[in-house]
């Protein structure tokens, strides 16, 4: 009688039409969360979802993710599917940039300030259950903070520290505190406690000058503290220059002690991702996953509504044979799966999916009438810009979005990725979840439902990502053309910046391109050139047109952890002002198709 209970729960619960969460092995940057809708810009009427600087915690063998401005937290069991959590008690405002740690069986949570905060803690933060630890952290002396805070125990001496700062005035500060008086700054006196760490110098490191592309004379910002302890070492990690533009990212300072004396590593930046779509990658944490494996988080710039409108990304991380910090950006918004075992190679997780629809033809069911400034077509969604979009006629559902692929591919994935267009939501409820389904058809005539949010528990997913499950015979999905067909999302539009399918042709991968590279006078610049091989042949070479490039550098010619990505029909030559002064640099560059990627090029070295 039992075996015959639990069989018909079974069947209960894998009956159609029941809500069944989604079976994924990979995930793509931007994180698919569900972002929340917040008071930032309620005084301009300006609403839109947002979510920055991450920080993701490994506690006991499952994850939380904390993120600015958001109400509570996510906690997921495999870094793929994250369930938000509202707390049993809060602060006095809602946390920005905060600080948690997993120490034992605690986590610890301090939330950005200038005034006197407490620290929480739980033993269960799987059901919101926060404590307190002590109900003021002492005030430190005006503005110095602490603002984007970061908390760190060192296991080997069982000693705790904070690092802070989020300025473009002053440095990143260290201090240590005191356990035994719940954690509260050591000493007696707080405005003695505390100490600089480092300052920025964009003077000498060219990726630290504020802009897009570093052009801006406009003095940098230094951010987002956080510290790893790997092989005795510690590496105090800093953003730079401003989350505004795309080129924020992630350095390093190393020592031999918490408190310095600090070096500057001439690797930096140690997580970079200034082209393709989900660009920046600043201001965010390291942690190491159930395998060991290392990852960087970060925030990703969108800037539509707001220049602080931005997204999650995480990385794969480490560090090298020779202690090197690294985080692997390369196709860092394309499909990657999550590991199951350490990794013993820094590009294993790259699924070679390759984005198929970049600039195809995309026709929609409708499109809003707009003034003659704004353009909303369909197109948008395969430019590969987060600030552009399509706005349809109405926000209902049926309405459809059909990209041609131009020939029939293998389909792995689809990522629906949406942006808010005159939204008059201020904060996220039930109401506030996204539902839609993907269709495919190799002649454009007949469409066959490949996935369906709307059998899914009810989440919003403001950077959706759908695996596209294989056929029976174990195969992809083959199609032409891919269909988003609409549902539901909340508010008065339905607007979407990015259609994004992944697979593969069944062509000829590129030939791989030539470059040259040549180091300018002000030595944090380099002057890049390389063959454009989406319309003509490499000289004694063959593959089909590139549709884009990586170009990737670094200090040593096994050391290209850097990455740039371009398409084709962008110039292919470049003026890459992120180096750092005195620093010897080494270039290739790969080129990629629909098919796959080329063999890496020559390596080029600059003094």
């Amino acid at each position: 009688m039992r075996i015959l209970i639990l069989l018909f729960l079974l069947q209960v619960c894998l009956a159609p039409g029941m809500a069944q969460p989604r079976q994924q092995r990979t995930y793509c940057n931007p994180m698919d969360i569900s972002y929340r809708y917040n008071f930032e810009q309620l005084n301009e009427k300006i609403s839109y979802r947002s979510g920055a600087d991450p920080v993701i915690i490994n506690h006991k063998k499952e994850y939380y993710l904390f993120v600015t401005i958001q109400g509570g937290w996510w906690h997921s069991k495999d870094l793929i599917n994250w369930n938000y959590i509202v707390p049993d008690k809060w602060p006095m405002e809602d946390m920005c940039a905060p600080a948690a740690l997993s120490v034992r069986d605690t986590l610890y949570l301090f939330q950005s300030t200038f005034e006197q905060r407490p620290i929480f803690y739980s033993t269960e933060p799987e059901k919101g259950k926060l404590k307190f630890l002590n109900r003021w952290l002492p005030r430190l002396p005006k503005d110095i903070g602490p603002w984007d805070p970061a908390l760190f125990h060192d296991d080997d001496t069982d000693k705790w520290y904070m690092y802070w700062g989020s300025s473009n005035v002053y440095p990143i500060f260290g201090a240590e505190l005191d356990k035994s008086r719940n954690l509260t700054y050591a000493g007696n006196n707080p405005a003695e406690a505390y100490k600089a760490m480092f300052w920025l110098d964009p003077y000498k490191h060219g990726w630290e000058r504020f802009g897009p592309n570093h052009s801006d004379p406009f003095k940098p910002f230094t951010e987002g503290a956080w510290m790893t302890k790997h092989n005795g070492t510690y590496y105090l990690q800093y953003g730079a220059p401003g989350t505004e533009y795309n080129v924020y990212g992630n350095g390093t300072y190393v020592g031999k002690s918490p408190l310095g004396p600090w070096e500057y590593a001439p690797y930096n930046p140690v997580a970079y991702k200034p082209g393709g779509f989900a660009t920046g990658c600043g201001h965010g944490n390291t942690f190491q996953d159930n395998f060991g494996n290392y990852w960087n988080t970060g925030t990703s710039w969108i800037g539509y509504n707001w220049g602080m409108e931005r997204r999650i990304v995480m990385n794969p991380a480490g560090f090298d044979k020779d202690g090197q910090m690294y985080a692997n950006t390369r196709f860092g918004d394309y499909p990657h799966f999550l590991p199951t075992k350490p990794l013993q190679n820094r590009d294993e997780l790259f699924t070679g999916w390759m984005l198929l629809n970049y600039k195809k033809t995309v026709v929609a069911s409708s499109t809003l009438a707009v003034a003659p400034t704004d353009t909303v077509n369909a197109e948008r969604v395969a430019d590969e810009n987060p600030r552009t979009f399509w706005v349809a006629g109405k926000n209902r559902p049926g309405e459809t979005l059909t990209t041609d692929l131009g020939a029939v591919r293998d389909i792995r994935a689809v990522q629906v990725d949406y942006i808010d267009y005159k939204q008059t939501i201020f904060d996220s409820d039930s109401t506030v979840y996204t539902q839609f389904k993907i269709l495919t058809s190799t002649d454009g005539k007949t469409f066959d439902v490949v996935a369906d949010l709307t059998k899914e528990p009810k989440k919003d997913h403001a950077c959706a990502y759908v695996e596209i499950p294989a056929r029976a015979d174990g195969k992809p999905v083959r199609a032409r053309y891919v269909r988003y067909e609409h549902v539901y999302v909340a508010g008065p539009t339905l607007a979407i910046n990015a259609f994004r399918v992944f697979g593969n042709g069944s062509g000829k991968v590129p030939a791989t391109p030539v470059m040259t590279a040549t180091r300018q006078k002000d030595q944090r610049n380099a002057d890049l050139t390389w063959t454009n091989a989406a319309t003509d042949v490499v000289p004694g070479r063959s593959g089909d047109p590139a549709t884009g490039y990586n170009i990737r550098w670094g200090i040593a010619p096994d050391k290209l952890y850097q990455t740039y990505q371009f398409w084709s029909d962008q110039p292919n030559k470049f003026e890459l002002r992120a180096l750092n002064v005195g620093v010897p640099y080494y270039f290739a560059i790969e080129a990629f198709n629909e098919n796959g990627v080329s063999g890496l090029s020559n390596v080029v070295g600059v003094k």
